[in-house]
């Protein structure tokens, strides 16, 4: 197979903007991992024109893809979690070519998991947990059982991911299997709600009850790194947090997370006024009380 894709990758290997050549191969006869091709191809470049290029081929009944990725967009990947099989292919690909160890250097970083990384992945997971339990209980208290059940089980993938990132591992793709020995209580929680013989209503019910003991355990986790961030100034305007170069990586959902801070006194909103009688700026700060977050 390496020898028959060489002509493929090998031009783009020589050239100095390359910084390493991976092959995936197909490993059964369902594989999401390769998009079910036969063999995938990554090549990491540090700039390109689009920051995603992909090519299909097809030789002797087999097929192929050639994904080009910028570094940018790999670190995007990897920060936000938005494409999880990349990890596997970098960890488990067989490397047909690094550049002054490129991937060597990268693996590393990948076991080692930074902390600064990995409290900003905190913080992603923490935020996306909020907005979809807050979405599962309102429809959960508006009796649409099936919506609710939906959100409450993205809100609990979104809190095993936290959990696996606490411990300083990445999440896989079979992150249930890693919370299984990582957090045994959030694993049970989730077979309670898909294996339980309880009708749908009293599952959530029950669920939603742990979930809200859960979610205030882990908030001075998951808030960590926003805290932190308005601990460096005294008041902050929205559009300031959201352009900040860190919390713009989750700040699709930062008002929600502001809210949620402000309802359990971790955050407190400082009325600025305008032009306009009786209407304010909404400014935002951490309470005074709290120690800073390292």
């Amino acid at each position: 197979m390496k020898d028959i894709l060489r002509p493929i990758y090998q031009e783009r290997a020589s050239h100095p903007e390359t910084q390493a050549v991976i092959m995936v191969e197909k490993k059964s006869q369902t594989s999401p991992q390769t998009d079910n091709l036969d063999v995938a191809l990554l090549i990491i470049t540090k700039h390109a024109e689009k920051p995603l290029f992909i090519k299909h081929y097809e030789f002797n009944n087999q097929k192929a893809a050639l994904h080009i990725v910028t570094e940018q967009q790999l670190n995007e990947w990897i920060l936000l979690g938005t494409n999880r099989r990349i990890i596997d292919w970098i960890l488990n690909g067989k490397v047909l070519f690094d550049r002054n160890e490129y991937l060597v250097k990268l693996i590393e970083r990948l076991h080692t998991f930074p902390f600064k990384e990995r409290k900003l992945k905190i913080s992603i997971e923490f935020g996306k947990l909020i907005r979809r339990y807050m979405e599962g209980k309102a429809f959960f208290e508006g009796k649409h059982y099936l919506d609710a059940y939906n959100h409450i089980v993205h809100a609990l993938h979104h809190l095993a991911r936290l959990e696996v990132i606490d411990r300083g591992f990445h999440p896989e793709i079979t992150v249930w299997n890693q919370v299984k020995h990582i957090e045994p209580q959030v694993h049970k929680l989730y077979n309670e709600l898909v294996d339980s013989g309880e009708e749908l209503h009293k599952r959530l019910e029950l669920l939603f009850l742990a979930f809200d003991f859960l979610i205030h355990s882990k908030t001075k986790l998951g808030a960590s790194h926003l805290l932190k961030i308005l601990s460096e100034k005294d008041v902050w305007f929205f559009a300031e947090l959201i352009e900040h170069p860190e919390v713009k990586f989750y700040a699709v959902d930062l008002s929600v997370l502001l809210e949620f801070l402000i309802e359990r006194k971790l955050v407190e909103v400082k009325r600025i006024e305008t032009k306009g009688h009786g209407i304010y700026h909404r400014g935002y700060s951490l309470k005074k009380v709290l120690t800073p977050f390292d």
